[in-house]
């Protein structure tokens, strides 16, 4: 078994789900490899990693109007604010979700289901560059 690694670069223009599934099959493409397994990591605690559906954009509509209701700005138990009121709230949703996913690969591609898409969830409401590491371990 090999591995190869790579990092995309991400530009987001503040909270929402970034589709990045294209930039990590052109990862994986890249790698050569037909099966093994890929692991998508993000290097950052105010954003995470989700796989959720791609048809309909109101799952995403709605899955961001439920994080901003689960953990609110401005919090008065917040004693970590001195980045904004938008910081400790990134680190909350970041911790209920996940900075890494484990993708099976099989025939070359991810074994997404047919709904199914890679999203960057951007939890700060500013732009960030966000760096994301794409391992592929396989044959």
């Amino acid at each position: 078994m090999q591995q190869q690694v790579s990092e995309l670069s991400i530009a987001t223009r503040g909270q929402g789900l970034y589709d990045i599934t294209d930039e990590v099959k052109t990862a994986v493409r890249a790698s050569g490899f037909s099966q093994g397994l890929v692991t998508v990591f993000c290097r950052h605690t105010s954003c995470s990693l989700i796989i959720n559906e791609n048809a309909d954009p109101d799952v995403r509509h709605d899955l961001e109007h439920f994080m901003r209701r689960l953990v609110p700005e401005n919090d008065p138990a917040y004693v970590h604010t001195i980045e904004g009121p938008d910081d400790m709230p990134a680190h909350i949703k970041t911790a209920l979700t996940s900075t890494s996913l484990g993708i099976p690969l099989i025939g070359g591609a991810l074994a997404l289901g047919t709904w199914q898409a890679v999203y960057l969830f951007e939890h700060r409401s500013a732009p960030h560059s966000r760096h994301i590491i794409v391992q592929v371990m396989g044959e």
